[in-house]
């Protein structure tokens, strides 16, 4: 999904330093980030307190006034400002857990992120992604009910029962489509386009 206008103001007015603007991109997106932090901090297995939310999503806002707004100013609108926001806030959520923690978190209990590695962690291919271009590249390689999914539980932190009711599509299905999704994904980023065109074709 494309930036829409109404966001591309927003930034704009950001940008600008306009009275109010700040406020306006607070009220409208707050609610996406708490949300991303809590989805974040539930599949790392790590609990967080009303106040560890609140000091959490600080630190997030604080990112994006940093140095005069420079992530707003990196955003090029190819993708909706939600799923930038979510990319954003998901990151610095993790550096700020494992800062908390010292790391222990992946070690408290192995079980469990054994198996949650196989259901429901972020896929190899967009771990370590920086880049929200490069991104939304390997999402349109994935059919578009497949793409739907992937971006409702990754980009926006929607629960699998939420994912079902956006979506009209059953809850136990939504598991074989995101390992699915992980598969293929994977599979781009070891073969990528060019890699393919330089193979051989048959005589």
């Amino acid at each position: 999904m494309p930036l829409t206008s109404l966001d591309r103001a927003l930034l704009q007015r950001c940008l600008n330093h306009e009275p109010g603007a700040w406020n306006d991109f607070v009220d409208r997106y707050l609610g996406l980030i708490y949300h991303v932090i809590r989805h974040t901090a539930h599949l790392r297995s790590v609990p967080l307190s009303p106040e560890d939310t609140e000091d959490m999503a600080g630190e997030i806002l604080l990112q994006l006034v940093a140095n005069d707004y420079a992530v707003f100013r990196q955003f090029r609108g190819h993708a909706s400002l939600a799923t930038y926001l979510t990319v954003i806030a998901r990151r610095t959520c993790i550096q700020e857990l494992v800062r908390r923690t010292g790391g222990q978190e992946a070690q408290a209990r192995p079980e469990v992120h054994r198996a949650a590695a196989n259901r429901e962690e972020q896929p190899k291919a967009l771990q370590g992604l920086e880049n929200l271009e490069e991104v939304q590249r390997l999402l349109r390689k994935l059919p578009a009910r497949e793409r739907q999914v992937v971006r409702l539980f990754y980009f926006e932190g929607r629960t699998y029962e939420e994912i079902s009711t956006a979506l009209h599509i059953p809850v136990n299905s939504i598991g074989p489509i995101l390992s699915r999704a992980r598969q293929k994904l994977r599979q781009t980023v070891k073969n990528p386009p060019a890699v393919r065109q330089e193979q051989p074709k048959p005589s």
